[in-house]
């Protein structure tokens, strides 16, 4: 019997800012998680992979990384992912200093 494929995303650092970047079914790269292909076919996960492994002048360190499908988009299953989502925890910048604005 195969093993199960667990749904992924595939994602990379951006090669000129830094930041965390998510490749999206329309073959864009996109910082926000939820608008991040998910898949759930080992074969097309592979593929996927690769792609986005040939775009050198555009990402570093592709790999696909488990998810959990939700109605709010695909969440992390693991800790690393979440943490990198979020940004560096030593001060607030970036992606933190954003999320920490008050909104209105």
């Amino acid at each position: 019997m195969p093993r199960k494929f667990d749904p992924k995303v595939v994602t990379a650092s951006d090669l000129l800012i830094g930041d965390v970047i998510y490749l999206a079914a329309n073959d864009s790269w996109t910082r926000n998680l939820a608008q991040a292909e998910v898949i759930t076919d080992e074969a097309h996960g592979q593929l996927r992979l690769l792609e986005a492994e040939q775009q050198v002048d555009r990402v570093v360190g592709a790999y696909l990384a488990d998810v959990q499908p939700t109605r709010d988009g695909p969440q992390p299953t693991h800790f690393r992912e979440e943490f990198r989502r979020t940004g560096p925890s030593n001060y607030f910048h970036g992606k933190q200093e954003t999320l920490a604005q008050p909104k209105g």
